[in-house]
């Protein structure tokens, strides 16, 4: 059996993955990376819309290559089709762009590498190694079909929503049933959609959830919806759902189908602990992705950064304990968590809305004043007439 030694060993290649492996690499660490797939960025699991202020944050420059379309603006759209549309000068950053998601993971994996990163491609990792005493020193995984060891300081887990490295590791990642979104999607083709605005269309169509348009450019688009699980009902899939709209909707019901994906994505404020000893989580692994959206890129290569970062300090004193590896959750939380527990505690209200208050309210945030619309000045909208739904998180709005 062939063994590899490293100084951290990162299992996934998706934005988290390739960030923590840059910032590893770029800290002097021997970086290697694993990737189930053949091929970084495909198949296509996601709606590949990002917003833009966080991209300089964690170091990414925009680029022509990997961005489809430039937004203009958003429309929100209720079940009974009212409608608030949004340009740039109200929303600011948080419009932004919708990718070619597989050349952008790609990009970041090239990033990785160029940082001295090795990256291993179809290697799924199998299991996770212990020594005598139980300390996890490494992995277990089948590259090419053959099965190896590799042997690391520490283990980075960025293997995305099944979370098997965590959970190997002795780690609690498991979900409750009331925090899974079922997605599905499709892109499509030929439909009429205005191509500078992403779309939202809530309730309705997708009970505890949304339906999005997220244009592509020239009559193309990702079209798809996030269903909380327990909304399902009468033996329905996501893909049902998803075509029961489109039938309704004479934009789309022409349109033509090219691909399609399915997933699920978790919908909680992240894991009560994301690190171990020798052992940390990031991205969706970590359940760190924005529970009222599902959004998750942005928060991915945030975590894999700051995982980098740590792992770079830990490396200087040799030390790789739960208790080295407590900055980076300090780091995370500071950063994100007050919003993604808002965030949480939103979509748990919203999740018990009937359609017609949902179309009230964006009646309601039509005729409001807001000069820069994002999720905290919305919920403070909310708030003023519907103080309830906001009962319990109001110190966060």
């Amino acid at each position: 059996m062939k063994k590899y030694h490293c100084d951290v060993v990162v299992v996934g290649g998706g934005p988290g993955g390739s960030m923590a492996a840059k910032y590893c690499a770029r800290g002097g660490l021997d970086t290697i990376m694993i990737e189930k797939k053949a091929e970084i960025g495909a198949p296509l699991r996601c709606a590949e819309g990002v917003s833009k202020k966080w991209l300089e944050e964690v170091d990414i420059t925009p680029d022509p290559a990997w961005i489809s379309t430039d937004m203009k603006g958003a429309i929100i759209r209720s079940p009974s089709g009212h409608t608030f549309k949004l340009d740039e000068s109200q929303a600011g950053n948080e419009v932004g762009y919708v990718l070619e998601r597989h050349l952008f993971d790609k990009h970041l994996a090239q990033e990785a590498g160029r940082a001295g990163a090795r990256i291993m491609m179809r290697t799924a990792a199998r299991g996770v190694i212990r020594d005598k005493a139980g300390k996890l020193i490494g992995i277990k995984a089948e590259s090419m079909g053959e099965p190896i060891e590799i042997y690391a300081k520490c283990v980075v887990a960025a293997d995305g929503f099944e979370s098997q490295v965590g959970r190997w590791a002795g780690m609690d990642t498991s979900l409750d049933q009331a925090d899974i979104l079922t997605c599905a999607q499709y892109r499509m083709s030929g439909i009429d959609i205005e191509d500078e605005y992403c779309e939202f269309i809530i309730g309705g169509a997708a009970p505890g959830g949304y339906l999005w348009i997220f244009p592509k450019g020239n009559g193309m688009a990702n079209v798809g919806l996030g269903i909380l699980a327990t909304k399902l009902k009468g033996g329905k899939t996501p893909i049902d759902y998803l075509n029961e709209y489109i039938a309704k909707d004479p934009r789309l019901s022409e349109g033509t189908v090219t691909e399609i994906s399915s997933g699920m994505v978790s919908g909680c404020p992240g894991l009560d602990e994301t690190v171990g000893d020798n052992i940390i989580l990031v991205g969706d692994a970590a359940r760190i992705i924005d529970p009222l959206t599902g959004g998750g890129i942005c928060h991915a290569c945030r975590t894999g950064m700051y995982a980098g970062k740590v792992l770079t300090e830990c490396n200087k004193t040799g030390d790789f304990s739960k208790e080295a590896l407590k900055p980076y959750e300090k780091m995370w939380r500071d950063r994100m968590e007050d919003k993604l527990i808002r965030n949480y505690m939103a979509k748990e209200r919203f999740a018990t809305v009937d359609n017609d208050t949902l179309d009230d309210l964006v009646l309601m945030i039509q005729d409001s004043d807001i000069s820069e619309v994002n999720v905290w000045n919305l919920l403070k909208v909310v708030k003023e007439k519907y103080p309830e739904l906001v009962e319990g998180f109001e110190d966060l709005i």
